[in-house]
């Protein structure tokens, strides 16, 4: 798999576009002005460099020392400051109570381990932290814009809702979007999104 997504984002340009994920710019408004934040997935670093641009400290994760290297050079491009390594997060050293919120966009685990890595996201936050997802719905398989092409490693609300059951569920829901991510995802998207809050 770290083979599959080095030599995605070896391409040329930015798989996944420049511009941060529309959902996350519509909720930061959750996150406190100078939050820590932890960014799981990041890919070429689209969504973590463009939280630092607001402000936050932002520690980015990737699976891919080929994305990680992109997001260092897309922070120093927008001479922003951001900490960027690359772990497996299956095998992470997860940080607990760390930090003000945890980023994770269209980060699909398999299904054996992705109960636990939602459990590791939220014990990485401290008390008042808040978990923010958007990920593919199962009903995405019937539409063409991306994302894993098998149905366990999709996500369903009620999925959501049991993963983080420990939580304070401030937002929860199901929707079709319009994706307009770099090459990617483009076109309508079905769509689960999550803020969650450590309590």
């Amino acid at each position: 798999m770290k083979d599959f997504w080095n030599e995605r984002y070896t391409e040329e340009g930015l798989a996944y576009g420049e511009e941060p994920n529309e959902y996350l710019t519509s909720v930061v408004s959750h996150l406190n002005p100078g939050a820590s934040v932890l960014v799981v997935g990041d890919g070429e670093g689209r969504n973590g460099v463009w939280l630092a641009e607001q402000g936050f400290n932002v520690f980015s994760v990737d699976y891919s020392e080929v994305a990680v290297n992109k997001i260092k050079r897309l922070a120093d491009l927008r001479k922003v400051k951001i900490k960027a390594e690359c772990h497996d997060l299956t095998e992470y050293e997860w940080p607990e109570n760390e930090f003000d919120a945890v980023i994770a966009i269209y980060l699909h685990f398999p299904p054996e381990v992705r109960a636990l890595m939602h459990r590791k996201m939220l014990a990485a936050l401290k008390l008042g932290g808040k978990v923010i997802i958007e990920a593919f719905h199962k009903e995405q398989l019937k539409y063409p814009s991306g994302g894993p092409p098998v149905e366990p490693m999709l996500f369903s609300e009620d999925m959501l809702k049991n993963d983080f059951e420990h939580a304070l569920i401030l937002e929860l829901c199901e929707t079709i979007t319009r994706l307009n991510e770099g090459k990617y995802h483009v076109g309508e998207g079905a769509v689960v999104r999550l803020i969650a809050e450590r309590v």
